[in-house]
């Protein structure tokens, strides 16, 4: 019963793989938007993060703080 599970588990991973992959490369994907987006979004987290130590408000001179602080 165990060997089963684990087959089921290595053909659901390929297929969560594959399907990954299928995205990634899709031409309407825009990966490379994501991806900016994303390290922009990090980079915000670790600027309000930061900003009671830096003296930095949340969204670094727009939205909320604003380094008014």
């Amino acid at each position: 019963m165990d060997k089963l599970l684990k087959e089921f588990g290595v053909i659901a991973a390929g297929i969560i793989g594959l399907a990954t992959i299928a995205v990634l490369v899709s031409r309407n994907a825009q990966t490379g938007n994501v991806i900016k987006e994303g390290g922009n979004a990090f980079a915000g987290l670790i600027q309000a993060a930061v900003a009671p130590v830096s003296g930095g408000g949340f969204g670094g001179g727009t939205g909320f703080g604003g380094g008014a602080f």
